[in-house]
């Protein structure tokens, strides 16, 4: 049974993680905290923290931002989003800025490869933009990775197929489009 959630602090807990990179999901601030990218400078709880901190501040100030699809019991894709000025890292890369009147999608992302090509990045991107259009926001952005589906930004093709444009070209992670109204 294919499920798909709100990101609550009560469920992060249960956020995939990628054993290629351990400190994934719900650990990862890479998007949240440019200063703490490397995860060797903070134990798992003191990341999982601050993770929850953000996604505590992010709900009261914009609302759900973000989803987890579950395949039975177990969250199996990960999808956080929100206003670009809650996810500062964006700012470094080449094909900055994001739109104003857009949130960002920081990633969506199945660390299991296993889970990949089924249609459930389809279907949790499909629930993302049905959240974003019910509560009025113009766009949704995100950096896509050229070349590789092994990122949790997920292949640029992937979003090209489901109507994202191009809005600035990069070599590694051009920053694409979809207009909600």
């Amino acid at each position: 049974m294919i499920e798909i959630a709100p990101l609550t602090e009560e469920n992060l807990a249960r956020a995939p993680e990628w054993e290629v990179y351990p400190w994934s999901c719900r650990y990862c601030l890479y998007g949240e905290h440019p200063e703490l990218v490397d995860p060797s400078m903070e134990d798992r709880a003191g990341s999982f923290e601050r993770k929850l901190a953000w996604l505590r501040r992010v709900r009261t100030e914009f609302g759900d931002c973000g989803r987890l699809l579950y395949a039975g019991e177990q969250a199996v894709g990960y999808a956080p989003y929100a206003p670009p000025t809650f996810l500062p890292t964006a700012g470094s890369y080449p094909a900055w800025p994001v739109r104003e009147d857009a949130a960002l999608l920081a990633c969506l992302f199945f660390p299991d490869p296993r889970h990949r090509g089924h249609g459930l990045g389809s279907l949790l991107l499909h629930d993302v933009l049905g959240e974003l259009r019910a509560r009025g926001t113009p766009a949704v952005e995100t950096f896509a990775r050229k070349g590789s589906a092994d990122n949790p930004s997920g292949p640029t093709e992937f979003y090209l197929r489901r109507g994202f444009r191009g809005l600035r070209d990069d070599p590694a992670f051009p920053l694409l489009r979809l207009d909600l109204r």
